[in-house]
């Protein structure tokens, strides 16, 4: 058997020397590789063991002779690169892997591109200008890519937007890592919106950056640091009470992928965090052997808080080792370029997966485990797999999700936020904030209502799947608006709910939610009368048919009445001239009057009461249509132009405390001795019925409001100018701005927010509103059509009834009856005989007969 020793001896050159058995010393050494790695650091420790035990197995396995030699850099770029220097000039090493950060590598990649000489970094990332710089550099350690876009899976399915991340100040490689995840987020619908970079080791320094970060609430905060400054960072956040419920801790593979190695009161720092790591099958499963030995080679009185047992590090070290050897052996070269292309080309199973080079980078892994801290260990809560999504275990038949809420029940994933919130007391329109101060002995109290109120409270009411929201209104007495926003810039309250309207000055401050209400600004101005030629107005109500059928209806029921009374009235009888003027008369003045004393006959006082009904219905509707067209149409408005306003040197009103003011000068150009503040609605509606103003300017939400209430009076007069609507006011990068504004938009698709509208609108509403807008229809005889056909076919059987019984009661009246009969029979003759002529029908006999006899009827 042969029989490894492992040495660590520190000098002041930090060397660490391999010894080689006794075999093998006294056989001709194959090849030659270097290691410069960090002793200090539990990494390094495993990457030293595991290089060592992967040269042995490799000797082994092929009977061959492989030396190592091994620098120990304690994390300094200079002492690693002199060590490369060393490696490659004293000891002819032909490959070097490591080191394990970005600042040790930069310059050790330098010496190794000079010399020709392979260099297989172990830092977490690589910058892509690097390789171009430096051709002979590798990065061995898996790409962090994939894991990025895990941990913003998991960002998504929390629905958290405030995401910090902390990384190690002076790090190169972090920059690429941040740019990672930045990308990864971005995919997810989100962005970082804070980076904090922190110095190895400083203790105030990095009490000072978190303490920043408890100004804020609810932040997920992303920790991408090396395994000592990690520890560093969680037991100062223990201490400042930082690691409780509030704060979502997110670690990288770099610091997840060793908490295993902790003890139980190092771990009590870190209660709650989720972490992050590629995932392997446990090693000693695979490799019961190099389980066994790595437990017993690895141990150190500078780390004997950690366990022994073997990690990804070390899985990843012994892979690297064996390719780079097998790749030596292969060439059979000491260097070069020959060699680095060897190793690219190489495509093996080892402990920790597939290894293998895509654009000399290591290619990343696709599969993460998630853990989560709690208790005096850690559990594995599940898995994420790069196109499939979150899933309990890793089987066939494993059940994938897209959220991280799958996995089960995770220790503080939810953050409690209590917020402070300002109230506007001086809003001019009540319906939309009211706060309302009531005394109790020596107690005072607030109560607060409204339109923005209701709504906002609806919407926490969609936010509590995701955040656990407490909040307290806080009245706010001040002046304008504009101070009210900038309480919340300078952190004196969380949100603002009222009646703040969202304009871009603003905006230099805080955040909006999105519109609530209709944005825009509108001119409300007094309606006068309307002056000009409207002769014909009064044939507006009914149609030009309908006119012609009146007429029609008119002179047929004065011919019928004339017809039967003509026999009892000597002023019915004269020339056939006098007769027709006088049936007209009578014809129109039933309209207007019964005359029933001066009828004789039963039958025209049947008709004529008839028609008068019909008439009746007819004026009465005709007069209620005139008058409303006259109602609704006599009205305009007193202004209908800015110019007009800036001509006649006019006052005009805006809400106390408003952005307006600025908006009329600068933007409408009227001057500022014109523009007059007002802090109600009524003191409005005063002052334009005064003409102290001539109109007031207000918000679109106010102007519905005042109009429902001064409904008769006042009109919208001019454009909309698009500017303004309601919303919500938080700090910029708060952490609840996306799920209130996804919250706001389901309460308007589902009609909350309608209804909300709606509800305060009717308390205001005015039964007697009409719509200037809305033109009058004019009335057609589909309206009266039951009753033409009753008063026409009334008249028509009365007819008929005298006719037929005219030939018994009046005989001289015979020949009127006999021209009548004649009239009508020779107007069906003709009648039938166009029917004839068009369906080729015989000629009757009956109708050529009528036709002879016309001259003797006559």
């Amino acid at each position: 058997m042969h029989k490894f020793s492992f040495l660590l001896w520190f000098s002041n050159i930090h060397v660490i020397i391999l010894g080689i058995t006794a075999a093998n010393e006294s056989s001709e050494v194959e090849g030659i590789i270097g290691a410069i790695l960090d002793s200090s650091s539990r990494i390094g420790q495993e990457h030293s063991v595991a290089i060592n035990l992967a040269l042995e197995d490799f000797n082994i396995k092929n009977n061959l002779s492989f030396a190592l030699h091994v620098r120990n850099s304690q994390g300094d770029p200079l002492l690693a690169a002199i060590a490369a220097r060393d490696l490659i000039d004293n000891q002819k090493v032909q490959a070097i892997i490591g080191p394990q950060t970005w600042a040790e590598t930069s310059l050790v990649a330098e010496v190794c591109t000079q010399k020709s000489i392979p260099l297989l970094s172990q830092a977490d990332a690589t910058p892509e200008w690097a390789m171009k710089k430096w051709p002979f550099l590798l990065q061995s350690s898996p790409s962090q890519i994939m894991q990025m876009k895990a941990i913003a899976e998991i960002v998504k399915s929390w629905k958290l937007y405030n995401i910090t991340m902390i990384c190690e100040d002076g790090d190169s490689s972090s920059i690429e890592v941040l740019s990672q995840l930045s990308g990864a987020l971005k995919e997810v619908g989100t962005e970082l919106s804070n980076v904090i970079a922190i110095l190895p080791l400083v203790s105030s320094s990095l009490s000072q950056q978190l303490e920043k970060l408890r100004e804020g609430q609810c932040r997920v905060l992303i920790v991408h640091l090396s395994f000592p400054l990690a520890l560093h960072l969680f037991e100062t956040a223990k201490r400042m009470d930082m690691m409780g419920e509030g704060n979502v801790w997110i670690t990288t593979g770099t610091f997840t992928s060793l908490v295993y190695s902790l003890n139980a009161s190092t771990i009590s720092n870190m209660q709650g965090i989720i972490g992050v790591k590629s995932y392997i099958q446990s090693l000693w499963y695979q490799n019961a052997n190099f389980y066994h030995r790595f437990r017993k080679n690895f141990s150190s009185e500078n780390f004997e808080e950690f366990n022994y047992e073997p990690g990804i590090f070390a899985a990843q070290a012994y892979d690297v080792a064996w390719i780079v050897v097998d790749a030596m052996r292969k060439t059979n070269q000491k260097g070069g370029q020959l060699l680095l292309d060897k190793i690219l080309l190489s495509n093996f199973t080892g402990l920790s997966g597939t290894i293998q080079f895509t654009d000399n980078k290591l290619t990343p892994a696709h599969t993460f485990q998630i853990i989560n801290v709690i208790g005096r260990s850690y559990r594995e809560i599940g898995f994420w797999s790069d196109g499939l999504g979150f899933s309990k275990s890793l089987e066939q038949s494993a059940f994938y999700s897209s959220t991280v809420k799958e996995l089960g029940k995770v220790v503080n994933p939810t953050c409690a936020i209590r917020l402070r919130i300002g109230v506007p007391s001086t809003s001019t329109f009540k319906q939309y904030v009211n706060v309302i101060q009531e005394d109790s002995g020596n107690d005072t109290s607030f109560k607060f209502e409204g339109f923005a109120i209701d709504l906002f409270e609806e919407t926490v009411k969609k936010l509590q799947g995701i955040y656990h929201v407490e909040y307290d209104y806080l009245p706010f007495n001040g002046t304008t608006y504009d101070e009210l926003v900038k309480k919340v810039y300078w952190k004196e309250y969380d949100a603002v709910v009222g009646d703040v309207a969202i304009v871009s000055t603003r905006y230099e401050y805080v955040s909006f939610t999105q519109p609530y209400t209709d944005p825009g600004v509108v001119m409300i101005v007094p309606v006068k009368s309307k002056t000009g030629n409207r002769a014909w107005l009064f044939l507006k109500p009914f149609t030009k048919l309908m006119w012609v059928l009146i007429l029609v209806i008119i002179v047929y029921n004065g011919f019928v009445v004339w017809l039967i009374e003509r026999n009892h009235c000597a002023e019915l009888k004269g020339p056939i001239l006098h007769q027709t003027t006088t049936m007209l008369w009578l014809a129109f003045c039933s309209l207007f009057s019964v005359n029933g004393d001066r009828l004789h006959s039963n039958l025209s006082r049947v008709a004529t009461v008839v028609w008068l009904f019909v008439a009746l219905i007819i004026t009465q509707t005709y007069t209620a249509s005139l008058a409303s067209m006259l109602t609704v149409e006599q009205f305009e408005p007193t202004v209908d132009s800015i110019q007009q306003l800036k001509n006649s040197n006019a006052m005009v009103g805006y809400d106390r405390g408003s952005y307006l003011k600025i908006y009329l000068q600068d933007v409408l150009g009227i001057k500022a001795e014109n523009i007059k503040q007002f802090d109600s609605q009524k003191s409005y509606a005063d002052a334009l019925r005064n003409k102290e103003i001539a109109a007031a300017f207000l918000d679109i939400p106010e102007a519905k409001i005042f109009l429902a209430k001064n409904c008769k009076g006042f009109v919208q007069a001019g454009p909309t100018y698009k500017i303004g609507g309601y919303g919500f006011v938080f700090p910029k990068g708060s952490p609840l701005l996306h799920s209130v504004n996804q919250a706001l938009l389901n309460i308007s698709e589902n009609g909350t927010l309608r209804n909300l509208e709606n509800n305060m609108l009717a308390s205001e509403e005015c039964e007697d509103i009409t719509d200037p807008n809305v033109e009058t229809t004019s009335l057609s005889p589909a309206s009266f059509m039951v009753l033409f056909i009753l008063t026409g076919g009334t008249s028509t059987i009365v007819l008929l009834i005298y006719i037929f019984s005219v030939n018994h009661i009046y005989p001289g009246q015979r020949t009127m009856w006999s021209l009548m009969m004649a009239v009508i029979q020779s107007w069906r003759s003709q009648k039938r005989l166009f029917s004839r002529r068009v369906h080729n029908v015989a000629e009757s006999p009956l109708n050529s007969s009528n036709i002879s006899n016309l001259p003797a009827l006559a």
